[in-house]
């Protein structure tokens, strides 16, 4: 399945959920992961979404790095059941 394709899914999934699934960018940076997810909760969390068995760039671990330095959480996820697994886990228990 393609990344895209994966990172459909997984955002709609998070969407039903009521989670917001905001596509990330920033300028003037390089490498920064594909998506800013935020639970009803108020989690936050960033994820990097990839095609299945591929893993992040160089320049992209670096970024992770920097983030988890500074406490903030960051997934890799690179199929479907992983990423609503993901979402799962932030989902207020009702």
């Amino acid at each position: 399945m393609l990344e895209k394709q994966i990172e459909k899914v997984v955002c709609d999934y998070a969407r039903a959920k009521g989670f917001l699934a905001y596509k990330f960018t920033s300028p003037m940076r390089a490498a920064v992961p594909d998506r800013l997810f935020i639970s009803p909760a108020g989690y936050m969390w960033f994820c990097e979404f990839k095609r299945e068995g591929q893993k992040p760039t160089p320049a992209q671990t670096r970024e992770h790095l920097r983030l988890l330095a500074q406490a903030v959480t960051v997934h890799v996820i690179d199929n479907v059941e992983a990423g609503k697994r993901m979402v799962d886990r932030y989902a207020p228990s009702i």
